[in-house]
């Protein structure tokens, strides 16, 4: 790939016009998967509240153990495939190519459907050695048969969901998966409730809320893109498709071993008590990062498009204008957990407090992650997969050290500290990559005004939380957080917004009045 630094520092002359119009295309792309995480993890919280004060940490570590083995192998059968529809999908569908969307099709949904059937037998056949073998634990042995089950439809769901991101069609995904899919769950685990939860009957909840949310984003495919066409009919570049996609499969099993690594190893050298609070405590951290996963995805395309047509200048722009808006809210979420990390696992029960500490670490992780912005997307978007491939490797070499140090020593805390180390590193070469190649840096003056807000705030909200609520009492500390974010926003606006924070606030504005009847 050519050093194109020179190509970005000569286009400072932008169409502002075509700028705004990029941003705005962002943060209602972001908007939406923003919206839809939030309703997502709102419900997710809700439905992980239920469980764990049901079932208690042990049969909530067997359940997390059973939802991280589902995830990974739908990364494993995934074949590096998601990215590749989101750009091929994006760049055939601007150039209106028919034959070459459906071949694209055919490529990401079919193989990747194959390989989980497959998976899903070998998980029947193999469940009982694994869980005995590894963990010690029989009782995981029906709960990964239901996996298995599940395995063929969480996969089409995931590819199903790339390819509706490949027409920027956010929204679809949004009603699909972060509002229908959660929702469903919630509704007939409370309905099961009634007579007991255990790990296998949540999990096979989960199967049938990924079989019927796999219906109904194929429906939405179908309706944008007609699937009742001629096999024939599709021009599949699967060669190029597949070039383009294994270093990046490479990259995701690392990176899936790598953010799965901790859970396993709390099962395999530590309690499986230990797995349900650590995966409690990562349930909550991802409240700060979930706006800048949304950021992230919205923005896939449109670096993507920029990259491909040399729009360097706006490149630049767009890049620290979406990395200041994920610090901005990632700095809000981090003070949230630093001050009431205790109260807010509290409310999954007593036995999750022990891991308030493990959650403040792994907060930190996510504020350095919401601190670089969209440095991944720029490095994958830009066809430097290699690099990706490079830093997911060096994340798991360091990750697995740091595991197999700190889990036996620590336990949780431990698993927390060796995510956060990684993270950390990890990033940072993210960031020093973007600028080898680019010359660009996510940070510019308006980190500034989060920082300064964010300050006042947590000085503010502390002092609250001592003289005038009780932050350990839930209704304290539901007051206080609502303080700590009245005092951040009224902070960031006295400061003064950009012009691109205005545009955006004006469209919201205008979507909102519209909305409104009369």
């Amino acid at each position: 790939m050519l050093n194109t630094s020179s190509k970005v520092e000569a286009s400072s002359a932008l169409p502002s016009a075509s700028l705004n119009r990029n941003i705005l295309t962002a943060a209602k792309g972001g908007g939406a998967v923003f919206l839809g995480s939030l309703f997502q993890q709102s419900m997710r919280f809700a439905l992980g509240v239920l469980v764990a004060r049901s079932m208690g940490a042990e049969q909530y570590g067997l359940y997390s153990l059973a939802d991280t083995a589902f995830y990974m192998i739908i990364g494993l059968s995934a074949l590096g495939l998601f990215p590749a529809l989101v750009r091929y999908i994006s760049a055939f569908a601007s150039h209106r190519d028919e034959a070459s969307l459906w071949g694209t099709l055919q490529v990401g949904l079919g193989i990747p459907f194959v390989v989980s059937v497959l998976a899903g037998a070998s998980l029947l056949v193999f469940a009982r050695p694994f869980a005995e073998l590894m963990f010690h634990e029989p009782r995981l042995v029906p709960v990964l048969w239901v996996v298995a089950f599940g395995l063929p439809f969480g996969t089409l769901l995931s590819m199903a969901g790339a390819a509706l991101r490949g027409f920027n069609r956010m929204e679809y995904n949004v009603i699909a998966q972060d509002i229908f899919f959660p929702l469903i769950k919630l509704i007939i685990v409370m309905a099961l409730a009634i007579t007991g939860l255990n790990a296998v009957k949540v999990m096979t909840v989960h199967a049938i809320g990924a079989v019927v949310t796999c219906v109904i984003l194929f429906y939405f495919l179908h309706k944008l893109f007609p699937l009742n066409r001629p096999w024939r009919a599709g021009r599949r570049n699967a060669k190029e498709i597949l070039v383009f996609s294994l270093p990046i499969y490479g990259s995701t099993l690392i990176t899936l071993f790598g953010q799965n690594m901790q859970t396993v190893l709390l099962g395999a050298l530590s309690e499986i008590m230990s797995v349900g609070v650590f995966s409690v405590a990562a349930k909550v951290n991802v409240a700060g990062t979930m706006f800048g996963d949304a950021i992230n995805t919205a923005a896939e395309p449109i670096v993507s498009e920029l990259y491909t047509k040399e729009e360097y200048g706006q490149l630049r722009h767009f890049y620290q204008n979406m990395s200041k808006w994920t610090f901005a809210v990632g700095l809000l979420m981090f003070f949230i957990i630093l001050l009431f990390s205790k109260p807010i696992l509290s409310v999954f029960g007593d036995d999750f407090t022990v891991g308030s500490v493990a959650l403040v670490i792994l907060s930190c992780g996510s504020l350095v992650k919401a601190s670089i912005g969209i440095a991944e997307v720029m490095i994958i978007m830009t066809g430097n997969t290699w690099l990706n491939t490079v830093n997911t490797i060096m994340a798991l070499v360091l990750g697995t050290v740091l595991s197999f140090w700190l889990i036996p020593r620590f336990g949780v805390v431990g698993a927390a500290i060796a995510i956060t180390g990684v993270g950390f590193i990890l990033n940072l070469v993210r960031v020093l990559e973007v600028f080898a190649l680019f010359r660009l840096l996510p940070y510019n003056k308006g980190f500034i005004k989060p920082l300064v807000a964010g300050a006042v705030a947590a000085i503010a909200t502390y002092a609250m939380a001592q003289w005038v609520f009780v932050k350990s009492n839930l209704v304290g500390t539901v007051l206080n957080i609502g303080f700590l974010m009245a005092v951040y926003v009224g902070m960031m606006l006295l400061l003064g917004l950009s012009e691109e924070d205005r545009i955006v606030l004006a469209h919201l504005r205008g979507r909102l009045k519209a909305a409104l009847p009369g």
